[in-house]
């Protein structure tokens, strides 16, 4: 009903993101995009950085812009990975992208499928610093891979980490993207697991 959706019935707080993209954008912060997501009032934005601290600190700095502006429009933002709780509505992540010289440039499947399965015997480290009451989040519904599980395909939304379908279009050259983050996680502590366990591969 909401997903994706325009129109005054079905989108709500609008103004709020438009404006906090501005806002970003202003701050000099490489912001990527918006887009409503599939829950009432439930919204997404992108931001690309190159190297880990540059992401964190992007990250960080436009979430302290959006709760500040919050003031200004009587809203609050819920950072919890399933707001909505025990129900048929999708939980928030914070779905990271990432890419290194050799994902970039190697053009061989088989690289890719060892850097992914190297994420595969930590997968508990993983979770450990993914965010907070992300269990509630990762069920294996609502697209999303089990908390207990590990997986990885091509465009699979459903999968811990999904191979971008461009990447494979391109010759296995581009990056991974890692669903498993919570809404509410420490970007920080999120990049450097991520770079631990790419490094482990290579």
């Amino acid at each position: 009903m909401y997903y994706c959706s325009v129109g005054g019935k079905n989108t709500h707080g609008r103004k709020l993101v438009e404006e906090h993209a501005d806002l970003c954008i202003a701050a000099g912060l490489n912001f990527e995009g918006i887009n409503q997501e599939v829950a009432c009032g439930q919204w997404e934005f992108q931001l690309f950085a190159k190297g880990a601290k540059k992401a964190g600190d992007e990250i960080w700095i436009a979430r302290y812009l959006l709760d500040r502006l919050t003031e200004k429009y009587g809203y609050y933002i819920e950072y919890h990975p399933k707001p909505l709780g025990d129900t048929d509505w999708n939980g928030s992540g914070m779905h990271a992208n990432f890419s290194n010289n050799v994902l970039r440039t190697c053009g061989d499947q088989a690289t890719y499928e060892r850097i992914c399965e190297a994420f595969r015997p930590v997968t508990a480290e993983h979770i450990a610093v993914y965010g907070a009451y992300n269990d509630l989040r990762l069920t294996g519904k609502h697209e999303t891979a089990s908390i207990h599980d590990f997986s990885y395909g091509i465009s699979d939304r459903g999968a811990s980490i999904r191979i971008p379908l461009i990447t494979v279009q391109k010759g296995w050259k581009g990056w991974l993207e890692d669903r498993r983050p919570a809404s509410n996680g420490d970007p920080y502590k999120i990049a450097a697991r991520i770079i631990k366990t790419v490094k482990s591969a290579l």
